[in-house]
């Protein structure tokens, strides 16, 4: 299996859109893997995680062709994940296309955004639901329940993909996860875990995303549960300006934890 991580920013990305922080400064000066676009990601070049506001420029740096895409899967709503007037493109008048390529699996808040912005649109769209596994084209996917927003405001989703042998965990835009998905991850062997380390080295009182510290405890967590072995890729994602960590920051903090720090273009097979 195969995941490309074609943005590793957060909401507002490094450096930020308007930001003026330390790490947005050193970004604009040095570039490189400071850059980072919105959190997304592509599975073996055809499923793709989240629609966010800057997937144009992620496919044309990385060559890439949204037509490949077979699927189109949705974590939750908030703008950097889901910004549904970029759906237009795919039809007529933007092309000569009369149906889309790829089906969209989503929770039930995005599914009636969707429905309500384009009801004519031939759009195929299927709801999930967390720990309710569905399957395409010879995968098994699983939503999990996300610790990010209130449940009665919408059911934001952490991801599982199965194929043959391999399983890959997506956790981004969650703190730390509820009893119910610790008690169904137990289940689960992870051959490749991408999380999410938000706020970096500035812990918040938030408790929908990880800093670096809480990163290291799910992850340690993780492999004495079993659930992570010691073959297990273990990539960072979802990182903001705000976090107060450079690149090299990061990699200093988590490498020694064998936790790699993704960044904009990471390809990783496993």
């Amino acid at each position: 299996m195969q995941i490309r991580l074609l943005g590793t920013g957060g909401a507002d990305g490094i450096p930020g859109l308007y930001g003026n922080s330390r790490v947005s400064r050193y970004a604009r000066k040095h570039r490189g893997k400071d850059i980072r676009t919105r959190a997304a990601a592509v599975v073996d070049g055809n499923l793709k995680i989240d629609l966010g506001p800057d997937t144009w420029h992620q496919l044309a740096r990385d060559g890439l062709d949204a037509r490949d895409w077979t699927a189109l899967i949705f974590t939750h709503s908030d703008d950097d994940h889901f910004a549904p007037r970029e759906l237009q493109y795919a039809l007529f008048p933007f092309n000569d296309y009369d149906y889309v390529g790829f089906q969209i699996y989503a929770n039930g808040v995005i599914c009636r955004r969707i429905m309500e912005e384009y009801p004519d649109w031939p759009f195929e769209v299927s709801m999930t639901r967390s720990f309710e596994p569905f399957t395409h084209s010879g995968y098994m996917i699983t939503p999990i329940k996300a610790k990010h927003k209130d449940d009665t405001d919408e059911d934001a989703h952490n991801l599982i993909f199965q194929n043959r042998d391999k399983t890959l965990l997506y956790a981004t835009d969650t703190g730390i996860w509820p009893d119910v998905t610790w008690e169904f991850l137990s289940t689960f062997a992870i051959d490749c875990l991408i999380i999410e380390s938000s706020e970096g080295f500035n812990s918040t009182n938030y408790s929908g995303h990880l800093c670096v510290q809480e990163t290291i405890q799910v992850v340690e967590r993780l492999r004495n549960m079993g659930v992570l072995h010691c073959e297990s890729r273990i990539c960072t994602t979802h990182h903001s300006h705000q976090g107060e960590g450079t690149h090299a920051e990061l990699e200093a903090a988590l490498n020694p934890h064998g936790i790699g720090v993704g960044y904009d273009g990471l390809v990783i097979d496993f």
